[in-house]
């Protein structure tokens, strides 16, 4: 398949939908954005895109060269992802006053927590398979291992426009009055969402276990 027939548009645009879509990363980009600044956010999206590319490459060749992976590569993932955000819930659904909202979700080191955060989120690899498969279509079935890099480097543009655009939003004075407003009640339920999202991720690695 020759790169000018591959759908790079519907790369950028699925890459750019699977940054946008609200889940667990774009929750904790919210607090640590509206609490810290438009630069803070912007280094955690920064750290961020290595579990994007990650995620999106992952889901290229389980999309594409379906045996190429163990299912326990998949377990180990959705584990790991179960664990580290049920800390994260934990820590936010225990929170008391808004001082100590600002210390559950965000970090005095935004570009290392997007890092880890952007590997162990359990939305990612679902959310991109889904998206990939949707935008892509059958174009999956006929490329190789070229055509992949390419449509990987289309991701990987979406991703970017994806994360100015957040990084954008965030600084937004709607949306920063809106969380000081909140802080307390959004934190916590934000937190209850990361348990729930967690609880689904073990199940995920339980079930893929079983089979």
């Amino acid at each position: 398949m020759s790169g000018a027939d591959l759908p790079l548009l519907s790369a950028v645009v699925a890459g750019a939908f699977v940054v946008l879509t609200p889940g667990p990363a774009v929750l904790a980009f919210i607090g640590l954005g509206a609490t810290r600044g438009r630069m803070a956010g912007a280094l955690f999206v920064t750290g961020h895109l290595v579990g994007d590319l990650l995620w999106a490459t992952l889901a290229i060749v389980a999309l594409v060269w379906t045996r190429a992976l163990d299912p326990w590569v998949f377990q180990v993932l959705a584990g790991t992802c179960g664990l580290y955000l049920g800390y994260l819930g934990l820590r936010a659904v225990m929170a008391k006053s808004g001082e100590a909202t600002e210390q559950a979700l965000a970090t005095k080191r935004p570009l290392l927590r997007g890092f880890f955060f952007g590997l162990t989120n359990p939305k990612s690899y679902p959310v991109t398979l889904a998206v990939f498969t949707a935008l892509l279509g059958g174009a999956l079935l006929r490329i190789d291992v070229a055509d992949a890099a390419v449509l990987l480097a289309g991701s990987f543009a979406g991703f970017v426009l994806g994360d100015a655009i957040l990084v954008w939003l965030v600084g937004t004075p709607i949306l920063v009055r809106l969380y000081r407003q909140h802080q307390l009640w959004i934190v916590r339920g934000t937190g209850v969402l990361f348990i729930l999202f967690a609880a689904d991720a073990l199940r995920l690695a339980v079930i893929s276990g079983v089979n």
